[in-house]
C-alpha cells in the first residue's frame, strides 16, 4: 500500500480525529491513501461511517496496544 499522507490524531478525543481526517483528505488526490493514527476507540465507528457517507474507501483498520491505524483511499 502506498501511503501519500499520515495524520497523527493520537490523544485527540471525539470528534477531533474525524474533523482532522476531513481536513487532511482534502490535501491528497483521488486514489491516494491517507493513513490516520488515533487512540480514540470511537474513531473506528466514526471513520467507518464517514468513509461510507463521503465516497471514500476504508481499505484497512489495525489496532495495536490501543492505537488504531486506518487507511483511507480518497474517492
Amino acid at each position: 500500500m502506498n501511503i501519500t499522507k499520515t495524520l497523527d490524531a493520537k490523544g485527540l478525543a471525539c470528534p477531533m480525529p474525524i474533523v482532522r481526517t476531513k481536513k487532511a483528505i482534502e490535501e491528497v488526490n483521488s486514489g491516494e491513501v491517507l493513513e490516520v493514527v488515533a487512540t480514540d476507540a470511537g474513531a473506528k465507528s466514526d471513520l467507518t461511517a464517514w468513509t461510507k457517507s463521503s465516497g471514500h474507501e476504508l481499505l484497512e483498520t489495525k489496532e495495536e496496544d490501543g492505537v488504531y491505524t486506518f487507511y483511507v483511499e480518497k474517492g
